[in-house]
Parts: structure tokens; C-alpha cells; sequence
């Protein structure tokens, strides 16, 4: 098992960075995809993702990528409560078909993949978003990556969540401190390739500190999830880690706190 996930992650890393280094519209095809495939393996949980409700969702998704990529984005409010319209339309129109809290599932699933995940590309189209967007997975998975190693070297104290019962205090606090480290360092090293920023390392090891904190709650909503299901995986494309959804759980709430921390600072 352990090879297999190891053959995948360096499979899903080269194609990471070589689409974010291509950026612009392979970028955008690749974040929606994932983001259809994501929601699709969301509305499974739930027995949604080929009724009418799924479908509702992905067209909105669509939509939404569209709104994005041509410099609509100011419309989005409009979408969101069509989108609400539309699947309450649908829940009269159908009823009892579905219960109200598969709708709120539907509408819940474009918020949290699609829109969380464009973020990828949102940052990526930022000024300097080229150098900026490294800070998702310097956050995400060099925190995780951290997190395991200290976890695995002094780890005594067991997390404060039934959700993740392997982990511990230790691991949380050395991925916070480790992904602040490596966002320091990448900042120094970039620094002059950069435009907008003053002291960009320190301003890049505070990204990637709270992008830290936040990949790790994002990680445990994600298992709180499943196991309301009763699953172990949210699918099985991606071999030894899971679904989309299983290895882009941090990522899907890390990559909008970057855009708004950069932005910001």
C-alpha cells in the first residue's frame, strides 16, 4: 500500500505542478474538473449525484467556471440564487421525492467544491500569482507532510477530536510550525521575483502558518463527513488515497484563505 501511494502522489504532484506552471485555461479545465468529479463523488454520500438535484448542481457549477473564466464573476450573486431557485422548484415540483436536506446537500456541494476549488485559479490569476499559489500546498500538504513526520517522532498527546484519533497535539503544532518554516523559506528565496509584498518571506511563513490551521480543520470536516456516511473513502480514482475529495480536503479550504490573505496583505 505504502508504494502505491507513493507511485500516486508523485504521479498527482507532477501533474500539479505542471498544470499550475501552465496556468491560464489548462488550469481552469484541469480545477473544474476536479471540482465536477468532487461533487459527483459528494452527492454519492447522499444518493444524489444522477437525480435531478445532482444535476441542477453541476450545471450551476458550469456556470459558475463560465462566469469566472470570462470576467463575469460580479454575477455570481445572481447564480447562487437562482441556483437556490432552481432546486426549490424542483423539490415542489418532485415532492416527496426528496427531502429537504437533500436539497441543502445539492446547494452545500457547489459552495464547498466548486467554489472553494476555484480558488486555485483565482490565485493563480492574482498579480505575481504564479509565485503566490505554491502557498496552497505548501500550506495544505507540507503541512500534512510536517505534521506526520513530528507526530511520528514525539507525538504523545492524542488530538482533541474522536475525528483523526492517530493524531496528535505534537503533529498539529509541528504542521503549523513546519509550513510556516517552509513558506519562510520559499519567501526568501523568491523575494525578488516578486512584486507587491514588503518582508516577503515573513508575510509568506504567516500564509502558510494559517493556511496550516486551516487545512487541518479542513481535513477533519472532511472526515466528519464520511463518517455521518458511514464511508471510509470518498472514492476510489485516485489509487492508495482515495477520491478527489480524499486528497483535496485541505486543499479545498486552504486555497480561498490564500486568495484573501494575499489579496489583503
Amino acid at each position: 500500500m505504502f508504494w502505491v501511494r507513493f507511485r500516486s502522489s508523485v504521479i498527482l504532484m507532477a501533474i500539479t505542478i505542471a498544470v499550475i506552471l501552465l496556468g491560464g485555461d489548462a488550469l481552469f479545465a484541469v480545477v473544474l474538473a476536479i471540482s465536477i468529479i468532487g461533487m459527483t463523488e459528494l452527492y454519492k454520500t447522499v444518493n444524489l449525484q444522477k437525480s435531478p438535484l445532482g444535476i441542477a448542481g453541476y450545471l450551476a457549477a458550469a456556470v459558475y467556471f463560465g462566469l469566472l473564466r470570462f470576467g463575469f464573476a460580479d454575477y455570481n450573486d445572481f447564480l447562487f440564487i437562482g441556483f437556490l431557485l432552481a432546486l426549490m422548484i424542483l423539490y415542489v415540483i418532485l415532492y416527496p421525492k426528496f427531502r429537504m436536506e437533500e436539497v441543502t446537500a445539492a446547494f452545500f456541494g457547489l459552495f464547498y467544491v466548486a467554489v472553494m476549488l476555484s480558488f486555485i485559479y483565482q490565485v493563480r490569476m492574482l498579480e505575481s500569482g504564479f509565485y503566490i499559489i505554491w502557498l496552497i500546498f505548501i500550506g495544505a500538504w507540507g503541512s500534512d507532510t510536517s505534521a506526520y513526520c513530528v507526530g511520528m517522532l514525539i507525538g504523545k498527546h492524542k488530538n482533541f477530536t474522536p475525528l483523526s484519533p492517530k493524531k496528535s497535539i505534537e503533529g498539529c503544532i509541528g504542521g503549523v510550525i513546519g509550513a510556516g518554516l517552509i513558506g519562510l523559506l520559499y519567501g526568501v528565496i523568491i523575494k525578488d521575483y516578486i512584486t507587491g509584498f514588503h518582508n516577503t518571506g515573513l508575510i509568506f511563513a504567516l500564509i502558510s502558518a494559517v493556511g496550516s490551521v486551516i487545512s487541518q480543520l479542513g481535513d477533519l470536516a472532511a472526515s466528519a463527513i464520511k463518517r455521518n456516511h458511514n464511508i471510509k473513502d470518498y472514492g476510489t480514482l485516485i489509487p492508495g488515497h482515495g477520491g478527489i475529495l480524499d486528497r483535496f480536503d485541505s486543499i479545498i479550504f486552504v486555497a480561498p484563505i490564500v486568495y484573501f490573505l494575499a489579496t489583503i496583505l
